[in-house]
């Protein structure tokens, strides 16, 4: 079976706000496995040992198929659950959250728990960033130095992400393609360059892609 796109966080990243004197921080990072995710909780709970509550939630499975949460000592639903619903809403898996609450002192009430726990991971998913996960080829491709600026020049407006550009007696491409992408503009290298551009195809692996350039 071909393997399918899904969405998770681009990197490791936090951010805070206050309510009524309540300091929550949101925190998320990307997770292969169940086993990412409880190293990722560790490291906040350690990191944040004098907070009042760490509460998290983890999805872990391109299906989404491992769900857990924890209210880390808050009234029930109040916590865990609305930081999971907020995953489950923007589609992120094999992700973490950990909503770090800091107790200012005034009583927020159930209703005002689940507000500011649904935006401590709006907060986290907001500050990593949700990328999508495509099935990514990765290529070489040499050329000549007369054929740089116009390789240059077609390449930028072409769904490719370059990640190295080697000068030696040639100049060396190593870029990727969504494998969805890959046909149609291998089509359009190869008119473009009259069939002297002969990329090299190195290997399939995911990739995150930025979501908003991913759909």
């Amino acid at each position: 079976m071909p393997l399918k796109p899904y969405k998770t966080l681009l990197c490791a990243a936090s951010d805070e706000f206050i309510v009524n004197k309540s300091r929550f921080i949101g925190h998320g990072c990307p997770c292969e496995t169940e086993e990412d995710a409880l190293t990722f909780l560790s490291r906040m709970r350690a990191k944040y040992k004098d907070a009042t509550h760490n509460c998290y939630a983890y999805i872990i499975g391109a299906n989404m198929g491992v769900m857990r949460y924890s209210d880390d000592g808050e009234p029930g639903g109040t916590a865990g659950m609305p930081i999971i619903e907020v995953m489950k809403a923007r589609g992120v898996t094999n992700a973490a959250v950990v909503v770090t609450r800091y107790f200012g002192g005034i009583l927020l009430g159930a209703g005002g728990l689940v507000r500011a726990y649904t935006q401590g991971a709006v907060c986290a998913l907001n500050a990593c960033g949700v990328g999508v996960m495509h099935p990514t080829a990765r290529y070489l491709m040499q050329i000549g130095y007369p054929m740089l600026n116009r390789m240059d020049f077609f390449l930028k407006d072409e769904p490719v992400r370059v990640e190295d550009k080697a000068f030696t007696d040639v100049i060396t491409y190593t870029f990727v393609v969504r494998c969805a992408d890959e046909a149609a503009f291998l089509a359009r290298l190869t008119n473009m360059s009259e069939g002297t551009a002969q990329p090299l195809r190195c290997e399939e692996l995911y990739l995150a892609w930025p979501e908003e350039a991913a759909e």
